[in-house]
Protein backbone atom coordinates (compact mmCIF):
# COMPACT_ATOMS: atom_id res chain seq x y z
CA UNK A 1 0.00 0.00 0.00
CA UNK A 2 1.66 3.03 -1.10
CA UNK A 3 1.23 6.16 0.72
CA UNK A 4 -1.67 8.01 -1.17
CA UNK A 5 -3.89 4.80 -0.59
CA UNK A 6 -3.17 4.86 3.17
CA UNK A 7 -4.08 8.84 3.09
CA UNK A 8 -7.04 7.61 1.50
CA UNK A 9 -7.43 5.08 4.11
CA UNK A 10 -7.10 7.45 6.90
CA UNK A 11 -10.00 9.80 5.42
CA UNK A 12 -12.46 7.08 4.56
CA UNK A 13 -11.57 5.74 8.60
CA UNK A 14 -12.48 9.80 9.57
CA UNK A 15 -15.82 9.98 7.23
CA UNK A 16 -16.98 6.59 8.74
CA UNK A 17 -16.47 7.84 12.28
CA UNK A 18 -17.34 11.09 11.92
CA UNK A 19 -21.12 9.92 9.99
CA UNK A 20 -21.63 7.34 12.77
CA UNK A 21 -21.06 9.67 15.41
CA UNK A 22 -23.71 12.48 13.66
CA UNK A 23 -25.97 9.75 12.95
CA UNK A 24 -25.69 8.31 16.85
CA UNK A 25 -26.34 12.23 18.05
CA UNK A 26 -29.81 12.36 15.37
CA UNK A 27 -30.83 9.12 16.53
CA UNK A 28 -30.52 9.51 20.26
CA UNK A 29 -32.35 13.47 19.64
CA UNK A 30 -35.18 11.84 18.15
CA UNK A 31 -35.70 9.23 20.21
CA UNK A 32 -35.23 11.80 23.40
CA UNK A 33 -38.22 11.34 25.85
CA UNK A 34 -38.63 7.79 24.51
CA UNK A 35 -35.09 7.13 25.65
CA UNK A 36 -35.79 8.30 29.29
CA UNK A 37 -39.18 5.85 28.87
CA UNK A 38 -36.51 2.70 27.53
CA UNK A 39 -34.29 3.50 30.86
CA UNK A 40 -37.25 3.81 33.40
CA UNK A 41 -37.94 -0.07 31.93
CA UNK A 42 -34.75 -1.32 33.75
CA UNK A 43 -34.98 -4.33 35.43
CA UNK A 44 -33.22 -7.30 37.27
CA UNK A 45 -34.85 -9.79 34.76
CA UNK A 46 -31.42 -10.58 32.24
CA UNK A 47 -33.57 -11.04 29.54
CA UNK A 48 -35.80 -7.48 29.64
CA UNK A 49 -32.00 -5.90 30.53
CA UNK A 50 -30.96 -7.56 27.73
CA UNK A 51 -33.75 -6.32 25.22
CA UNK A 52 -32.90 -2.93 27.05
CA UNK A 53 -29.10 -2.72 26.31
CA UNK A 54 -30.03 -4.02 22.69
CA UNK A 55 -32.86 -1.93 21.92
CA UNK A 56 -30.27 1.61 23.50
CA UNK A 57 -27.43 0.25 21.39
CA UNK A 58 -29.23 0.13 18.16
CA UNK A 59 -30.57 3.77 18.79
CA UNK A 60 -26.93 4.92 19.21
CA UNK A 61 -25.29 2.53 17.22
CA UNK A 62 -22.49 1.90 20.11
CA UNK A 63 -22.11 -0.51 22.63
CA UNK A 64 -19.10 1.52 23.79
CA UNK A 65 -21.30 4.32 24.62
CA UNK A 66 -24.40 1.97 26.31
CA UNK A 67 -21.71 0.88 28.39
CA UNK A 68 -20.02 3.93 30.08
CA UNK A 69 -24.10 4.77 30.20
CA UNK A 70 -24.52 1.39 32.17
CA UNK A 71 -21.05 1.79 34.51
CA UNK A 72 -22.32 5.88 35.16
CA UNK A 73 -26.00 4.50 36.58
CA UNK A 74 -24.28 1.78 38.80
CA UNK A 75 -22.44 4.46 39.77
CA UNK A 76 -24.84 7.06 40.52
CA UNK A 77 -27.28 3.90 42.32
CA UNK A 78 -29.70 4.34 39.57
CA UNK A 79 -29.07 0.61 38.38
CA UNK A 80 -27.66 -2.55 40.83
CA UNK A 81 -24.91 -4.69 39.53
CA UNK A 82 -27.08 -7.64 38.55
CA UNK A 83 -29.02 -5.39 36.44
CA UNK A 84 -26.48 -4.24 34.88
CA UNK A 85 -25.28 -7.90 33.31
CA UNK A 86 -28.42 -8.44 30.45
CA UNK A 87 -27.61 -4.55 29.39
CA UNK A 88 -24.34 -5.40 28.46
CA UNK A 89 -25.11 -8.43 26.48
CA UNK A 90 -28.13 -7.05 24.75
CA UNK A 91 -25.00 -4.18 23.62
CA UNK A 92 -22.70 -6.49 22.84
CA UNK A 93 -25.30 -7.86 20.48
CA UNK A 94 -27.34 -4.74 19.25
CA UNK A 95 -23.57 -3.16 17.60
CA UNK A 96 -23.39 -5.51 14.88
CA UNK A 97 -26.30 -4.01 13.18
CA UNK A 98 -24.07 -1.15 11.87
CA UNK A 99 -22.07 -4.40 10.14
CA UNK A 100 -25.21 -5.29 8.10
CA UNK A 101 -25.85 -1.34 7.06
CA UNK A 102 -22.75 -1.44 5.81
CA UNK A 103 -23.05 -4.71 3.45
CA UNK A 104 -24.90 -2.10 1.49
CA UNK A 105 -21.93 -0.49 0.10
CA UNK A 106 -21.68 -3.90 -1.73
CA UNK A 107 -24.51 -4.13 -3.48
CA UNK A 108 -23.73 -4.32 -7.64
CA UNK A 109 -24.96 -4.33 -11.11
CA UNK A 110 -25.68 -7.94 -10.88
CA UNK A 111 -27.81 -7.88 -7.96
CA UNK A 112 -31.66 -8.16 -8.22
CA UNK A 113 -34.08 -5.37 -9.17
CA UNK A 114 -35.13 -4.95 -5.86
CA UNK A 115 -31.73 -4.95 -4.20
CA UNK A 116 -30.27 -2.63 -7.04
CA UNK A 117 -32.81 0.34 -5.09
CA UNK A 118 -30.86 -0.12 -1.85
CA UNK A 119 -27.25 -0.09 -4.04
CA UNK A 120 -24.90 3.07 -2.40
CA UNK A 121 -24.81 4.93 -5.45
CA UNK A 122 -28.67 5.13 -5.73
CA UNK A 123 -29.78 5.56 -2.55
CA UNK A 124 -27.05 7.84 -0.95
CA UNK A 125 -27.13 11.28 -2.97
CA UNK A 126 -30.95 10.78 -2.70
CA UNK A 127 -30.29 11.03 1.25
CA UNK A 128 -27.74 13.34 1.78
CA UNK A 129 -29.88 15.67 -0.66
CA UNK A 130 -32.95 15.18 1.78
CA UNK A 131 -30.45 15.68 4.86
CA UNK A 132 -28.91 18.47 3.99
CA UNK A 133 -32.35 20.17 3.03
CA UNK A 134 -34.10 19.14 6.25
CA UNK A 135 -30.49 20.20 8.34
CA UNK A 136 -30.31 23.53 7.11
CA UNK A 137 -33.26 25.07 5.58
CA UNK A 138 -35.68 23.16 8.46
CA UNK A 139 -36.71 25.09 11.69
CA UNK A 140 -38.50 22.48 13.34
CA UNK A 141 -36.18 20.56 15.91
CA UNK A 142 -37.36 17.29 14.85
CA UNK A 143 -36.77 17.68 11.41
CA UNK A 144 -33.75 18.91 11.83
CA UNK A 145 -32.63 15.84 13.75
CA UNK A 146 -33.79 13.34 10.87
CA UNK A 147 -31.67 16.24 8.63
CA UNK A 148 -28.55 15.03 10.34
CA UNK A 149 -29.41 11.36 10.84
CA UNK A 150 -29.57 10.90 7.29
CA UNK A 151 -26.39 12.86 6.62
CA UNK A 152 -24.40 11.12 8.98
CA UNK A 153 -25.62 7.93 7.01
CA UNK A 154 -24.62 8.96 4.03
CA UNK A 155 -20.95 10.03 5.22
CA UNK A 156 -20.65 6.87 6.92
CA UNK A 157 -21.43 5.30 3.57
CA UNK A 158 -19.08 7.55 1.61
CA UNK A 159 -16.63 6.79 4.39
CA UNK A 160 -17.12 3.37 4.15
CA UNK A 161 -16.95 3.54 0.35
CA UNK A 162 -13.64 5.48 0.30
CA UNK A 163 -12.15 2.95 2.40
CA UNK A 164 -13.07 -0.12 -0.01
CA UNK A 165 -11.25 1.97 -2.83
CA UNK A 166 -8.26 2.24 -1.06
CA UNK A 167 -7.92 -1.00 -0.86
CA UNK A 168 -8.02 -1.57 -4.74
CA UNK A 169 -4.34 -1.92 -5.09
CA UNK A 170 -4.06 -4.60 -2.75
CA UNK A 171 -6.12 -6.98 -4.90
CA UNK A 172 -3.09 -8.68 -6.73
CA UNK A 173 -0.60 -7.35 -3.98
CA UNK A 174 1.27 -11.08 -3.36
CA UNK A 175 3.12 -9.20 0.01
CA UNK A 176 -0.40 -8.26 1.44
CA UNK A 177 -2.07 -11.62 1.00
CA UNK A 178 1.04 -13.22 2.86
CA UNK A 179 0.86 -11.04 5.50
CA UNK A 180 -2.92 -11.63 6.29
CA UNK A 181 -2.07 -14.97 5.97
CA UNK A 182 0.21 -14.73 9.41
CA UNK A 183 -3.55 -12.85 11.14
CA UNK A 184 -5.01 -16.17 10.23
CA UNK A 185 -2.83 -17.68 13.33
CA UNK A 186 -6.02 -17.49 15.79
CA UNK A 187 -3.26 -15.72 18.90
CA UNK A 188 -2.09 -13.26 16.10
CA UNK A 189 -5.56 -12.51 15.12
CA UNK A 190 -7.03 -11.83 18.05
CA UNK A 191 -4.29 -10.07 19.50
CA UNK A 192 -4.67 -7.51 16.15
CA UNK A 193 -8.56 -7.42 16.40
CA UNK A 194 -8.09 -6.74 19.93
CA UNK A 195 -5.04 -3.71 19.49
CA UNK A 196 -6.94 -1.92 16.43
CA UNK A 197 -10.15 -1.99 18.44
CA UNK A 198 -8.61 -0.35 21.43
CA UNK A 199 -6.68 2.07 19.58
CA UNK A 200 -9.78 3.71 17.52
CA UNK A 201 -12.60 2.89 20.40
CA UNK A 202 -15.07 1.78 18.29
CA UNK A 203 -16.19 -2.20 17.36
CA UNK A 204 -18.04 -1.07 14.75
CA UNK A 205 -15.27 1.11 13.18
CA UNK A 206 -12.64 -1.85 13.18
CA UNK A 207 -15.75 -4.27 11.65
CA UNK A 208 -15.99 -1.86 9.06
CA UNK A 209 -12.66 -1.49 8.18
CA UNK A 210 -11.95 -5.66 8.04
CA UNK A 211 -15.33 -5.11 5.52
CA UNK A 212 -13.47 -3.01 3.60
CA UNK A 213 -10.14 -5.55 3.53
CA UNK A 214 -12.36 -8.06 2.10
CA UNK A 215 -13.14 -6.03 -1.19
CA UNK A 216 -9.70 -7.03 -1.76
CA UNK A 217 -10.97 -10.63 -2.63
CA UNK A 218 -7.81 -11.74 -0.83
CA UNK A 219 -8.41 -13.00 2.55
CA UNK A 220 -11.05 -15.66 3.95
CA UNK A 221 -13.76 -16.10 6.64
CA UNK A 222 -11.14 -18.25 8.45
CA UNK A 223 -8.59 -15.60 8.67
CA UNK A 224 -11.17 -12.87 10.05
CA UNK A 225 -12.91 -15.15 12.49
CA UNK A 226 -10.20 -14.55 15.12
CA UNK A 227 -10.04 -11.09 14.21
CA UNK A 228 -13.27 -10.73 15.04
CA UNK A 229 -13.79 -11.77 18.34
CA UNK A 230 -10.51 -9.71 19.03
CA UNK A 231 -12.41 -6.59 17.85
CA UNK A 232 -15.07 -7.64 20.61
CA UNK A 233 -13.00 -8.01 23.00
CA UNK A 234 -10.78 -4.23 22.21
CA UNK A 235 -14.24 -2.42 22.48
CA UNK A 236 -14.22 -3.06 26.34
CA UNK A 237 -10.94 -0.39 26.77
CA UNK A 238 -13.71 2.35 26.77
CA UNK A 239 -16.19 0.90 29.67
CA UNK A 240 -12.59 0.36 31.58
CA UNK A 241 -11.00 3.63 31.24
CA UNK A 242 -14.60 4.96 32.12
CA UNK A 243 -14.62 3.19 35.61
CA UNK A 244 -11.47 4.76 36.52
CA UNK A 245 -12.49 6.86 39.87
CA UNK A 246 -15.86 5.22 39.95
CA UNK A 247 -17.24 3.02 42.99
CA UNK A 248 -16.67 -0.37 43.46
CA UNK A 249 -19.94 -1.24 41.57
CA UNK A 250 -19.01 0.51 38.59
CA UNK A 251 -15.83 -1.34 38.04
CA UNK A 252 -17.57 -4.58 38.66
CA UNK A 253 -19.53 -3.34 35.63
CA UNK A 254 -16.39 -2.89 33.70
CA UNK A 255 -15.14 -6.19 34.37
CA UNK A 256 -18.15 -8.15 33.62
CA UNK A 257 -18.27 -6.45 29.96
CA UNK A 258 -14.34 -7.32 29.47
CA UNK A 259 -15.44 -11.12 31.31
CA UNK A 260 -17.87 -11.57 28.73
CA UNK A 261 -15.97 -11.44 25.63
CA UNK A 262 -12.88 -12.73 26.60
CA UNK A 263 -14.62 -16.27 28.33
CA UNK A 264 -16.87 -15.98 25.15
CA UNK A 265 -13.51 -15.86 23.25
CA UNK A 266 -11.37 -18.53 25.45
CA UNK A 267 -14.50 -20.88 25.03
CA UNK A 268 -15.48 -20.34 21.12
CA UNK A 269 -12.14 -20.30 19.68
CA UNK A 270 -10.55 -23.94 20.87
CA UNK A 271 -13.97 -24.94 19.82
CA UNK A 272 -13.98 -23.64 16.24
CA UNK A 273 -9.90 -24.57 15.67
CA UNK A 274 -10.45 -28.11 16.91
CA UNK A 275 -13.73 -28.70 14.78
CA UNK A 276 -11.45 -26.95 11.30
CA UNK A 277 -8.79 -29.13 11.67
CA UNK A 278 -10.78 -31.98 12.64
CA UNK A 279 -13.96 -32.39 10.88
CA UNK A 280 -13.62 -29.42 8.74
CA UNK A 281 -15.66 -26.68 8.71
CA UNK A 282 -16.72 -25.59 4.83
CA UNK A 283 -16.82 -21.63 5.28
CA UNK A 284 -13.30 -21.27 6.58
CA UNK A 285 -12.13 -21.06 3.13
CA UNK A 286 -14.96 -18.85 1.67
CA UNK A 287 -13.63 -15.61 0.46
CA UNK A 288 -14.56 -12.86 2.97
CA UNK A 289 -16.72 -9.95 1.77
CA UNK A 290 -18.72 -7.54 3.82
CA UNK A 291 -21.56 -9.62 4.42
CA UNK A 292 -20.00 -13.02 5.15
CA UNK A 293 -18.19 -10.76 7.93
CA UNK A 294 -21.38 -9.11 9.01
CA UNK A 295 -22.83 -12.52 9.17
CA UNK A 296 -19.71 -13.87 10.92
CA UNK A 297 -19.79 -10.73 13.42
CA UNK A 298 -23.33 -11.11 14.24
CA UNK A 299 -23.32 -15.37 14.45
CA UNK A 300 -20.23 -15.10 17.35
CA UNK A 301 -21.93 -12.46 19.36
CA UNK A 302 -25.26 -14.95 19.51
CA UNK A 303 -23.27 -18.16 20.16
CA UNK A 304 -21.55 -16.38 22.92
CA UNK A 305 -24.96 -15.11 24.12
CA UNK A 306 -26.38 -18.81 23.83
CA UNK A 307 -23.34 -19.61 26.33
CA UNK A 308 -22.88 -16.77 28.60
CA UNK A 309 -26.68 -15.29 29.05
CA UNK A 310 -27.72 -18.19 31.40
CA UNK A 311 -24.56 -18.03 33.31
CA UNK A 312 -25.47 -13.73 34.77
CA UNK A 313 -24.68 -14.88 38.54
CA UNK A 314 -21.33 -16.36 37.65
CA UNK A 315 -20.20 -13.75 35.77
CA UNK A 316 -21.32 -10.78 39.05
CA UNK A 317 -18.95 -13.09 41.09
CA UNK A 318 -16.16 -13.37 39.05
CA UNK A 319 -16.02 -9.71 38.99
CA UNK A 320 -16.27 -9.37 42.68
CA UNK A 321 -12.81 -11.79 42.67
CA UNK A 322 -11.10 -8.89 40.54
CA UNK A 323 -12.70 -6.14 42.27
CA UNK A 324 -12.82 -7.55 46.08
CA UNK A 325 -15.24 -6.58 48.86
CA UNK A 326 -13.61 -5.06 51.77
CA UNK A 327 -14.62 -3.85 55.28
CA UNK A 328 -14.68 -0.47 54.78
CA UNK A 329 -18.12 1.70 54.67
CA UNK A 330 -20.25 0.85 51.86
CA UNK A 331 -19.29 3.63 48.60
CA UNK A 332 -21.62 6.57 48.18
CA UNK A 333 -23.37 6.42 44.52
CA UNK A 334 -22.23 9.40 43.06
CA UNK A 335 -25.63 11.47 42.93
CA UNK A 336 -24.64 12.26 39.16
CA UNK A 337 -22.36 10.68 37.04
CA UNK A 338 -20.37 12.81 34.79
CA UNK A 339 -20.53 9.93 32.49
CA UNK A 340 -24.15 10.22 31.61
CA UNK A 341 -23.38 13.89 29.70
CA UNK A 342 -22.89 11.75 26.75
CA UNK A 343 -26.73 11.25 26.61
CA UNK A 344 -28.28 14.56 27.25
CA UNK A 345 -31.77 12.71 27.77
CA UNK A 346 -30.62 10.21 30.38
CA UNK A 347 -28.65 13.27 32.28
CA UNK A 348 -31.14 15.69 32.43
CA UNK A 349 -33.73 12.72 33.98
CA UNK A 350 -31.57 11.92 36.59
CA UNK A 351 -30.41 15.75 37.53
CA UNK A 352 -34.94 15.67 37.61
CA UNK A 353 -35.03 12.35 39.69
CA UNK A 354 -32.00 14.42 42.08
CA UNK A 355 -33.97 17.33 42.37
CA UNK A 356 -37.58 15.99 43.27
CA UNK A 357 -34.78 14.29 46.08
CA UNK A 358 -34.08 17.89 47.01
CA UNK A 359 -37.67 19.31 46.70
CA UNK A 360 -38.62 16.45 49.20
CA UNK A 361 -35.46 17.39 51.49
CA UNK A 362 -36.83 21.36 51.54
CA UNK A 363 -40.42 20.65 51.97
CA UNK A 364 -39.78 18.08 54.75
CA UNK A 365 -37.59 20.73 56.38
CA UNK A 366 -40.24 23.34 56.58
CA UNK A 367 -42.84 20.90 57.75
CA UNK A 368 -40.74 19.69 60.65
CA UNK A 369 -39.50 23.83 61.14
CA UNK A 370 -43.48 24.69 61.70
CA UNK A 371 -43.81 21.51 64.18
CA UNK A 372 -40.69 23.39 66.20
CA UNK A 373 -43.55 26.20 67.10
CA UNK A 374 -45.67 24.24 69.16
CA UNK A 375 -43.58 21.05 70.41
CA UNK A 376 -39.35 22.37 70.53
CA UNK A 377 -36.95 19.71 69.69
CA UNK A 378 -33.39 19.99 70.11
CA UNK A 379 -32.68 16.97 68.01
CA UNK A 380 -35.13 18.18 65.42
CA UNK A 381 -33.22 21.64 65.54
CA UNK A 382 -30.02 19.82 64.91
CA UNK A 383 -31.62 17.55 62.03
CA UNK A 384 -32.94 20.82 60.19
CA UNK A 385 -29.32 22.14 60.21
CA UNK A 386 -28.08 18.98 58.51
CA UNK A 387 -31.25 19.03 56.11
CA UNK A 388 -30.39 22.77 54.73
CA UNK A 389 -26.52 21.77 54.26
CA UNK A 390 -27.56 19.07 52.38
CA UNK A 391 -30.02 20.88 50.15
CA UNK A 392 -27.39 23.63 49.20
CA UNK A 393 -25.54 21.01 48.40
CA UNK A 394 -27.89 19.82 46.01
CA UNK A 395 -28.56 23.03 44.65
CA UNK A 396 -24.72 23.26 44.17
CA UNK A 397 -24.06 19.92 42.66
CA UNK A 398 -26.98 19.82 40.32
CA UNK A 399 -26.47 23.77 39.19
CA UNK A 400 -23.28 22.83 38.47
CA UNK A 401 -23.81 19.15 36.32
CA UNK A 402 -26.36 21.39 34.64
CA UNK A 403 -23.83 23.90 33.54
CA UNK A 404 -21.99 20.65 32.20
CA UNK A 405 -24.31 19.73 30.20
CA UNK A 406 -25.48 22.58 28.64
CA UNK A 407 -22.37 22.37 26.66
CA UNK A 408 -23.48 19.28 25.00
CA UNK A 409 -25.89 19.04 21.82
CA UNK A 410 -29.22 18.67 23.61
CA UNK A 411 -32.80 18.86 21.14
CA UNK A 412 -35.04 21.74 22.15
CA UNK A 413 -37.19 19.46 24.66
CA UNK A 414 -33.81 18.82 26.60
CA UNK A 415 -32.25 22.11 26.62
CA UNK A 416 -35.84 23.83 27.75
CA UNK A 417 -36.11 20.98 30.93
CA UNK A 418 -32.13 22.39 32.22
CA UNK A 419 -32.99 26.01 31.83
CA UNK A 420 -36.38 24.97 33.68
CA UNK A 421 -34.43 22.64 36.53
CA UNK A 422 -32.09 25.77 36.77
CA UNK A 423 -35.06 27.76 37.95
CA UNK A 424 -36.47 25.28 39.94
CA UNK A 425 -33.18 24.22 41.80
CA UNK A 426 -33.16 27.90 43.15
CA UNK A 427 -36.94 28.10 44.24
CA UNK A 428 -36.26 24.75 46.17
CA UNK A 429 -32.89 26.11 47.72
CA UNK A 430 -34.89 29.78 49.22
CA UNK A 431 -38.02 27.21 50.51
CA UNK A 432 -35.30 25.44 52.62
CA UNK A 433 -33.57 28.76 53.86
CA UNK A 434 -37.10 29.67 55.18
CA UNK A 435 -37.52 27.08 57.46
CA UNK A 436 -34.15 27.83 59.34
CA UNK A 437 -36.10 31.08 59.42
CA UNK A 438 -39.12 29.30 60.73
CA UNK A 439 -36.77 27.91 63.30
CA UNK A 440 -35.04 30.96 64.27
CA UNK A 441 -38.83 32.01 65.55
CA UNK A 442 -39.30 29.04 67.25
CA UNK A 443 -36.04 29.42 69.32
CA UNK A 444 -37.30 32.52 70.26
CA UNK A 445 -40.48 31.80 71.58
CA UNK A 446 -38.61 29.32 73.91
CA UNK A 447 -35.32 31.47 74.77
CA UNK A 448 -37.78 34.12 75.38
CA UNK A 449 -40.58 32.13 77.06
CA UNK A 450 -43.26 33.75 75.04
CA UNK A 451 -46.49 32.25 73.57
CA UNK A 452 -49.54 32.84 71.34
CA UNK A 453 -52.67 33.82 72.53
CA UNK A 454 -55.56 31.08 72.27
CA UNK A 455 -57.12 33.00 69.48
CA UNK A 456 -53.34 33.32 67.59
CA UNK A 457 -52.73 30.06 67.40
CA UNK A 458 -56.03 28.95 65.95
CA UNK A 459 -55.39 31.71 63.31
CA UNK A 460 -51.72 30.51 62.79
CA UNK A 461 -52.82 26.87 62.47
CA UNK A 462 -55.04 28.07 59.30
CA UNK A 463 -52.01 29.81 57.90
CA UNK A 464 -50.14 26.40 58.30
CA UNK A 465 -52.79 24.51 56.97
CA UNK A 466 -52.86 26.33 54.06
CA UNK A 467 -49.25 26.49 53.66
CA UNK A 468 -48.89 22.39 54.21
CA UNK A 469 -50.84 22.27 51.55
CA UNK A 470 -49.39 24.21 48.84
CA UNK A 471 -45.83 22.35 49.43
CA UNK A 472 -47.96 18.82 48.65
CA UNK A 473 -49.55 20.44 45.91
CA UNK A 474 -45.64 21.65 44.42
CA UNK A 475 -44.32 18.45 45.22
CA UNK A 476 -46.77 16.18 43.75
CA UNK A 477 -46.16 18.61 40.47
CA UNK A 478 -42.92 18.01 40.12
CA UNK A 479 -42.78 14.29 41.46
CA UNK A 480 -45.26 13.22 39.51
CA UNK A 481 -45.60 16.03 36.55
CA UNK A 482 -49.34 16.57 37.73
CA UNK A 483 -50.25 19.95 35.86
CA UNK A 484 -53.64 19.39 37.69
CA UNK A 485 -52.08 20.59 41.00
CA UNK A 486 -49.66 22.89 39.32
CA UNK A 487 -53.06 24.75 38.47
CA UNK A 488 -54.46 24.91 42.17
CA UNK A 489 -51.19 26.24 43.50
CA UNK A 490 -51.41 29.68 42.21
CA UNK A 491 -55.44 30.13 43.82
CA UNK A 492 -53.68 28.76 46.91
CA UNK A 493 -51.17 30.79 46.85
CA UNK A 494 -53.31 34.03 46.37
CA UNK A 495 -55.36 32.74 49.53
CA UNK A 496 -52.00 32.73 51.54
CA UNK A 497 -51.37 36.19 50.64
CA UNK A 498 -54.96 37.41 52.16
CA UNK A 499 -54.61 35.22 55.70
CA UNK A 500 -51.45 37.31 55.68
CA UNK A 501 -52.72 40.75 55.20
CA UNK A 502 -55.74 39.25 57.51
CA UNK A 503 -54.13 37.97 60.38
CA UNK A 504 -51.46 40.95 60.95
CA UNK A 505 -54.56 43.22 60.77
CA UNK A 506 -56.75 40.79 63.36
CA UNK A 507 -53.02 40.87 65.42
CA UNK A 508 -53.16 44.59 65.74
CA UNK A 509 -56.95 45.02 66.80
CA UNK A 510 -55.54 42.66 69.63
CA UNK A 511 -52.65 44.44 70.70
CA UNK A 512 -54.72 47.44 70.49
CA UNK A 513 -56.80 45.10 73.10
CA UNK A 514 -53.51 44.36 75.16
CA UNK A 515 -54.75 41.13 74.35
CA UNK A 516 -51.34 40.20 72.87
CA UNK A 517 -47.32 41.53 73.47
CA UNK A 518 -45.56 43.82 71.23
CA UNK A 519 -42.70 41.62 71.35
CA UNK A 520 -44.98 38.49 70.11
CA UNK A 521 -46.61 41.07 67.45
CA UNK A 522 -42.67 40.77 65.69
CA UNK A 523 -42.01 36.95 66.34
CA UNK A 524 -45.87 36.67 64.40
CA UNK A 525 -45.17 39.11 61.89
CA UNK A 526 -42.08 37.98 60.53
CA UNK A 527 -43.57 34.17 60.77
CA UNK A 528 -46.09 34.95 58.36
CA UNK A 529 -43.80 36.52 56.04
CA UNK A 530 -41.70 33.84 55.85
CA UNK A 531 -44.77 31.47 55.98
CA UNK A 532 -46.05 33.84 52.63
CA UNK A 533 -42.26 33.76 50.99
CA UNK A 534 -42.78 30.06 50.80
CA UNK A 535 -45.99 29.99 49.02
CA UNK A 536 -44.11 32.64 46.48
CA UNK A 537 -41.43 29.84 45.68
CA UNK A 538 -43.86 27.26 45.47
CA UNK A 539 -46.11 29.78 42.74
CA UNK A 540 -42.97 30.07 41.03
CA UNK A 541 -42.09 26.22 40.64
CA UNK A 542 -45.22 25.58 39.54
CA UNK A 543 -45.43 28.43 36.72
CA UNK A 544 -42.31 27.52 36.05
CA UNK A 545 -43.58 23.68 35.19
CA UNK A 546 -46.79 24.90 33.70
CA UNK A 547 -44.64 27.01 31.40
CA UNK A 548 -42.63 24.11 30.00
CA UNK A 549 -45.70 21.94 29.60
CA UNK A 550 -47.32 24.84 27.13
CA UNK A 551 -44.12 26.24 25.37
CA UNK A 552 -46.08 29.23 23.73
CA UNK A 553 -47.76 30.33 27.30
CA UNK A 554 -45.83 33.23 28.64
CA UNK A 555 -45.28 32.71 32.33
CA UNK A 556 -45.57 36.64 33.18
CA UNK A 557 -48.48 37.00 30.90
CA UNK A 558 -50.27 33.63 32.91
CA UNK A 559 -49.83 35.29 35.90
CA UNK A 560 -50.95 38.28 35.26
CA UNK A 561 -54.08 37.01 34.26
CA UNK A 562 -55.13 34.96 36.64
CA UNK A 563 -54.22 37.34 39.41
CA UNK A 564 -57.04 39.56 37.45
CA UNK A 565 -59.22 36.66 38.11
CA UNK A 566 -59.62 36.38 34.56
CA UNK A 567 -59.57 32.36 33.93
CA UNK A 568 -62.66 30.76 34.91
CA UNK A 569 -60.85 27.60 36.47
CA UNK A 570 -58.69 30.34 38.34
CA UNK A 571 -61.54 31.96 40.19
CA UNK A 572 -62.88 28.83 40.86
CA UNK A 573 -59.84 26.78 42.92
CA UNK A 574 -59.51 30.81 44.89
CA UNK A 575 -62.75 30.36 46.13
CA UNK A 576 -62.92 26.75 47.37
CA UNK A 577 -59.30 27.40 49.06
CA UNK A 578 -60.62 30.86 50.44
CA UNK A 579 -64.09 29.10 52.09
CA UNK A 580 -61.84 26.12 52.88
CA UNK A 581 -59.09 27.96 55.01
CA UNK A 582 -61.90 31.09 56.21
CA UNK A 583 -60.61 32.99 59.39
CA UNK A 584 -64.40 33.27 60.07
CA UNK A 585 -64.81 29.68 61.80
CA UNK A 586 -61.76 30.29 63.66
CA UNK A 587 -64.09 31.72 66.79
CA UNK A 588 -65.64 28.04 67.08
CA UNK A 589 -62.33 26.45 67.30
Amino acid sequence: MGIFELLELICGLALFLFGMNAMSDGLEKCAGSKMKNILASMTSNPVKGFLLGLVVTMVIQSSSATTVMVVGFVNSGIMTLSQSIGVIMGANLGTSVTAWILTLTQIDASSTAWLQLFKTDTFVPILAAIGIVLYMFQKNAKKKDVGLILVGFAVLMVGMDTMSGSMEGLKNDQAFQELFLKFSNPILGVIVGTVVTAIIQSSSASVGILQAISTTGRITVGGCVPIIMGQNIGTCITALISSAGATKNAKRVAIIHLSFNVISTLIILPVYEILKATVGLPFVDITASPLTIAITHTGFKLVALAILLPCTKLLEKLSYLFVRVDDEEAEKAELLDERLLGTPAVAIQRCREVAVTMAEEAIGSVKNSINLLTEYDEKMVEKLRRSESKVDKYEDKIGSYLVKLSTQNMNNEDSAEANTLLHLIGDIERISDHSLNIMGSAEEIRDKKLSFSAEAKNELAVMVGAINEILDLTLNTFKNDDMDSAIMVEPLEQVVDYLKDKLKKRHIKRLSAGECTIEMGFILSDLLTTLERVSDHCSNIAACLLEMKHEDMDLHEYLRSIKLGDEKEYNHYYDYFKMKYDLRNVATK
